[in-house]
């Protein structure tokens, strides 16, 4: 898309992209339009990055890497097959953007922000890290937990040609796959209003998607990054698994009938006991450290409101999946069934597949 195409869409488009909530404030709204615009600016060709002065070998081996998930993507998974991850764009930063999620101080239900075109989402996203910090800051003023996350990539939802990004362009094979399968599934399907069921949809498109990729490739390269994928995600299971525990614990603590000075003290005890459970566990790892970072600014329920996000649903996905046999043409079409159902009524039933596959 060129740049004036581009700039024609960007103010209806600038609130859908991301989910970036921004349009009750002018500075909110503007910074997404021009933090999204100046991804789309910065990127280019893959020949014309490899092109560039500095460029090295590394990038070229990634970005030929990318192009084989790519053409995969569309080939294998039936995942859509337009301009998205065919372009990159050097972002010279650590993340896109800044994600900040809220939750007040007695829930483990995160505060949502709504806009007309994507809906409600739980987070507020931010193309800076101050800027994120800053309202994160502003929101524990008022009371709320909160928990500021970067993101490596996001889908605009079909609305522009994704590029590939510096952000993850350094991340192995596995994960290569694993973001571009993800971000091409909320292309495929998006439900107004359901983070929990877009999200579940994707991580469990991206699960199934890596397996094969690397499975397709046959060699032994790709039969240790296998392994070493399946090892991260049994990880990831078992993280997510302590995380949802807790939360589950602390969301019966809110709905009681204790008093709030019983209930500030049960809160700070909780979140001492999940911290040594995830020392416990770090330990049964052989001191593996990737989720660290979860609780570098301490954990809080804006933590554990954040992980429901992208948790809550894949097991019923897994269980779907499992039963079409692995046909995705079959998973999508029921998938898509769900989304047209009333929201309420979607949850309940995949609460009823997970727990008739015993997950």
């Amino acid at each position: 898309m060129t740049t004036r195409a581009i700039k024609a869409f960007a103010v209806p488009i600038s609130c859908a992209l991301l989910a970036l909530s921004g349009c009750n404030t002018l500075g909110y709204y503007f910074q997404a339009i021009d933090g999204h615009l100046e991804v789309m600016r910065r990127a280019t060709s893959f020949e014309e990055a490899i092109a560039k002065p500095g460029a090295n070998d590394t990038l070229r081996l990634q970005l030929a890497r990318i192009r084989a998930i790519r053409e995969f993507a569309s080939r294998e998974l039936a995942l859509p097959d337009n301009g998205s991850y065919r372009r990159y764009a050097d972002l010279g930063r650590p993340y896109v953007v800044w994600n900040v999620f809220a939750a007040p101080e007695y829930s483990v239900r995160p505060v949502e922000s709504c806009f007309p075109f994507a809906g409600c989402v739980p987070y507020r996203g931010f193309y800076a890290e101050a800027d994120a910090r800053s309202y994160a800051r502003q929101l524990a003023e008022k009371g709320f937990d909160t928990y500021v996350g970067g993101v490596a990539a996001y889908s605009t939802l079909g609305w522009f040609d994704d590029p590939v990004l510096s952000t993850f362009i350094g991340f192995p094979d596995a994960e290569l796959a694993r973001i571009i399968f993800h971000e091409l599934a909320h292309q495929m399907l998006y439900v107004r209003d359901d983070t929990p069921f877009n999200e579940s949809f994707a991580v469990a498109v991206e699960q199934e998607g890596v397996r094969r990729w690397l499975a397709n490739q046959g060699d032994a390269r790709a039969r240790q990054e296998l392994q070493r994928w399946s090892v991260s995600q049994a990880r990831r299971a078992e993280f997510f698994a302590l995380l949802i525990r807790h939360r589950g614990i602390l969301a019966e603590l809110y709905a009681s009938a204790a008093s709030e000075t019983e209930r500030r003290g049960r809160k700070s005890r909780q979140f001492d006991i999940l911290q040594s459970d995830y020392q416990a566990l770090k330990k049964s790892w052989g001191g593996f450290t990737g989720y660290e970072h979860f609780f570098a600014q301490g954990a809080n329920n804006a933590l554990l409101a954040s992980i429901a996000v992208y948790t809550d649903h894949v097991p019923a996905f897994a269980a779907l999946l499992e039963k079409h046999r692995g046909d995705l043409g079959a998973f999508y079409a029921e998938a898509r069934q769900l989304a047209g159902m009333e929201r309420s009524a979607r949850a309940a039933l995949l609460r009823a597949v997970a727990g008739k596959a015993g997950t």
